[in-house]
């Protein structure tokens, strides 16, 4: 384990070859130098409506927007149905803090996916969508928590991370979660039983030091749900970490920043930097995941032999990253051949990185 204190060293005193290259050795002692895993998902945005309106988004519209949007039953269900037809084993579910959806919307919308496809794995609503749910009902975090996991929640995003420091987010996105909401949000989903994620999105107003007290804390609450799931022998856990840097194309804060001058956005140099530092100071986290989706695939290979372990989603639909101005899209047998081109094995896997085929999904 590395302190706070060596992972700046580390970060500010090695060269990039030399951080990947440490980082490349844990991710083969974790998980061998031959295969590196993917999953077939589908991105749902079941609404594009946010009351947060964060700085840095591109993507969400007020309620009177002529582009507001709420997906009804029918819609997710076609969505998913196409998913299910080519292999596909999970989807994220994501969308805003829109005041117009209430709990029995959001438990229904579950029930029609879970009762429609009972073998998809529901990964969905990140911690400030439930404690936007806990402060609208009353209910608490720990009961909007349960109510879905009843409805057919499996697991939580880490959307909504961002910097879990209060004076960033207090800067770029004042409307959400604090830092200390988001965290309990995953420990209490972990407290019931639910794995979640974990994300990052970095290269705007925070610091180094900011950054490195994000993973810190992460790898805090990951100690404490591990050490819970070892002596009570259940709970759940992060599966992963990924992140990414800020991607500025229309948004607020991308203005904000190049009007005050100085700025200049994190380049694909820094965000292989950042992620190898993370493979190395998150010592409690199995996974960590490449974003090729604001990346692209030359960059998400080599994360690959820079401390990733998993290229992370086909990705069938996104929409929030492509809103900023960043369009990467692949198919299946390009997500496999960015793989296989870095020099491993694609393996598809579901979400708790178990083995689905070797041979992956057909079609898409």
């Amino acid at each position: 384990m590395i302190s706070g204190e060596q992972a700046m060293l580390l970060y500010e005193g090695s060269d990039l070859h030399e951080l990947m290259r440490r980082a490349g050795d844990e991710a083969r002692r974790r998980h061998g130098d031959r295969e590196r895993t993917y999953v077939v998902e589908r991105n749902i945005n079941y609404t594009n409506v946010c009351g947060a309106r964060c700085s840095f988004c591109a993507f969400s519209v007020s309620g009177g927007d002529e582009r507001a949007y709420v997906l009804d039953g029918d819609a997710v269900a076609e969505k998913v149905g196409e998913l299910v037809a080519v292999g596909g084993t999970q989807i994220l579910l994501q969308g805003g803090l829109d005041v117009g959806l209430d709990m029995a919307w959001y438990e229904g919308m579950l029930r029609g996916i879970r009762e429609r496809f009972g073998g998809v794995h529901i990964h969905a609503f990140s911690p400030p969508e439930v404690v936007f749910l806990a402060e609208r009902s009353g209910l608490g975090v720990e009961g909007v928590l349960r109510r879905l996991q009843e409805a057919g929640l499996a697991s939580l995003p880490g959307g909504g991370a961002e910097i879990l420091v209060d004076r960033v987010r207090g800067r770029i996105s004042p409307g959400k979660c604090n830092s200390e909401q988001w965290l309990e949000v995953m420990r209490q989903a972990h407290r019931l039983g639910m794995c979640t994620t974990a994300t990052m999105m970095f290269g705007h107003v925070e610091t180094l030091g900011e950054r490195i007290e994000h993973l810190e804390r992460l790898r805090a609450l990951q100690a404490e749900s591990l050490a819970r799931r070892e002596q009570a022998d259940e709970g759940g856990y992060f599966t992963a970490f990924t992140c990414w840097p800020f991607q500025s194309g229309g948004t607020r804060l991308g203005r904000r920043l190049a009007g005050e001058g100085g700025w200049t956005a994190a380049s694909g140099y820094e965000y292989l930097r950042m992620n190898a530092l993370s493979r190395l100071y998150l010592d409690n986290f199995a996974n960590i995941q490449a974003s090729w989706p604001t990346q692209g695939v030359g960059i998400a290979q080599l994360a690959l032999w820079g401390g990733c372990n998993d290229a992370g989603s086909l990705m069938m639909e996104e929409n929030v990253v492509a809103a900023a101005g960043t369009v990467y899209r692949l198919r299946l047998e390009e997500l496999r051949g960015l793989i296989g081109q870095a020099g491993f094995e694609p393996l598809q896997r579901d979400y708790y990185y178990r083995p689905v085929g070797r041979e992956g999904a057909a079609g898409v």
